[in-house]
């Protein structure tokens, strides 16, 4: 596992739709296990393939860090998502305060629906399907999301979306 760079605000890889996996073989299974360990090092609970700069549709997220009883290490469940596609999602709304690898020390209030079924290749693929609410559910869409080009600061107003790329790009010229 290779831990590789996080794309931050404004890299254009970040506003370009990704394109599908053809083909799930030892290079998609190697890049699935690059995104979970640039994830995990991060530390972040989601990371889709364009915040790496590889414009595929693929997201990992792992919203299960808990600790655990027996030994009192965090307990990992990673999950892989390719070509995922929401089928459904609820009239009912949530909102939960948002943040993002690719926009380091930002996290706003978003409103999104509270549940989703997403249906998704796996590493062997397989066609899943999952129902889901809460953390995961908002995770899921933020990362698809990124997939489609879409920030979670384009929920936000324009004038606070500028005020953040703007603090994003003077950051950057800084470093």
């Amino acid at each position: 596992m290779t831990i590789r760079e996080i794309k931050f605000v404004p890299e254009s890889c970040l506003r370009e739709k990704c394109a599908p996996i053809e083909d799930i073989n030892d290079e998609i299974r190697k890049l699935a296990d690059d995104m979970l360990a640039t994830m995990y090092d991060a530390p972040g609970i989601g990371l889709a393939a364009s915040q790496i700069g590889v414009l595929k549709r693929m997201f990992v997220l792992d919203v299960a860090e808990r600790e655990s009883e027996e030994n009192g290490s965090v307990e990992k469940e990673p999950m892989v998502f390719i070509n995922p596609e929401i089928t459904w999602f609820s009239e009912e709304k949530s909102t939960y305060q948002e943040g993002c690898l690719s926009i380091p020390g930002v996290y706003e209030d978003v409103e999104r629906p509270s549940e989703v079924r997403v249906s998704f290749l796996n590493l062997e693929g397989e066609r899943q399907e999952i129902e889901s609410g809460g953390l995961l559910a908002t995770c899921i869409q933020h990362e698809l999301d990124h997939l489609n080009g879409v920030l979670f600061i384009d929920y936000l107003s324009r004038l606070k979306r500028d005020r953040i790329v703007k603090k994003m790009i003077k950051q950057q010229k800084q470093a």
